[in-house]
């Protein structure tokens, strides 16, 4: 990347209490200079080791997304076990295979991602929240055709091939005064995802059906959840399949996640094979190509 960035660390509860003690700002939340600054290359993902040990996805778990896809919504989480070879950093390329590029099927999904601290099994919902280290985000890329018929409704799949998690750009600790559970254990984050500038989901954290506890809860009944596992909470409505005509994600498309108090996690997609520099890979736009193939569906 070549980027400079200046250094220093999170302000938490104990860091906020010793710069009160020494009459410095006495915030409570951001983060505190010291003064230094590194060059980058390029942006890890924010697991505590190279790959995070496992990544579960869990779907259907916005109200309103359900709602758009016209489904009911679950009596249980839906988890899926995503491959950790899925997993990149912020300012990674989402490389598309060719297998997956025509007709454009890729759809942007942006969700909220959970650090496991420690290892985690058998946790009560009211005591999940003390083996959870973090949130990042997270864009749950998925191939719709291969989530479909041509992948035999496996969700795995169509989310597991390379470079379809992004996750970062950095961890927010959950000791954080901006990160709070209401009495019902909600978070209340604004989430949204843009593609080439242009908003195409917005919404609040508030919307999950079920929560952090509870999905960590749910997931650690019989199975341990290693420590720097990586669980991703499900996705909002306005994803580009629902949309009227479908929206796919094509060459060169800019994807920006952002969570509310987490970060902003930008990915620029790139089609297998096509030269670097080449808008478009010589497709129709993922307006365009989408609506031809919906055509094509309903004439067979």
């Amino acid at each position: 990347m070549g980027m400079n960035l200046k250094t220093g660390k999170p302000i938490n509860r104990k860091l906020a209490k010793s710069l009160k003690a020494t009459g410095k700002p006495r915030s409570t939340t951001g983060f505190l200079l010291d003064q230094q600054s590194q060059t980058i290359g390029s942006f890890l993902p924010p697991s505590l080791d190279h790959r995070p040990p496992a990544v579960y996805a869990i779907g259907l778990n916005y109200k309103a997304h359900a709602i758009e896809t016209g489904k009911e919504l679950p009596r249980f989480p839906i988890a899926v076990a995503l491959a950790t070879t899925s997993v990149v950093g912020h300012e990674s390329p989402i490389v598309v295979p060719r297998c997956a590029q025509d007709p454009l099927e890729i759809d942007y999904e942006v969700e909220l991602g959970i650090v496991i601290s420690k290892p985690c099994k058998n946790v009560r919902v009211d005591k999940a929240m003390e083996y959870v280290l973090g949130f990042t985000v997270a864009n749950d890329v998925s191939a719709r055709r291969w989530q479909g018929k041509k992948g035999g409704g496996q969700w795995s799949r169509a989310k597991s091939y390379d470079t379809f998690t992004p996750l970062g750009p950095s961890i927010l600790m959950y000791d954080n005064d901006s990160i709070r559970l209401d009495e019902n254990n909600a978070l209340h984050l604004n989430i949204q995802t843009k593609v080439n500038g242009v908003v195409k989901q917005t919404s609040n954290t508030n919307d999950m059906i079920y929560t952090v506890p509870e999905i960590v809860s749910f997931l650690s009944q019989g199975c341990t959840l290693e420590k720097g596992t990586v669980i991703i909470t499900g996705t909002p409505s306005g994803v580009g399949y629902t949309r009227t005509p479908p929206e796919y994600l094509k060459h060169g498309d800019v994807v920006e996640c952002s969570i509310e108090h987490v970060g902003t996690l930008r990915n620029v997609v790139h089609f297998e094979g096509v030269p670097v520099g080449v808008e478009g890979g010589g497709k129709e736009s993922g307006v365009k190509e989408a609506a031809k193939e919906k055509t094509k569906e309903r004439t067979v």
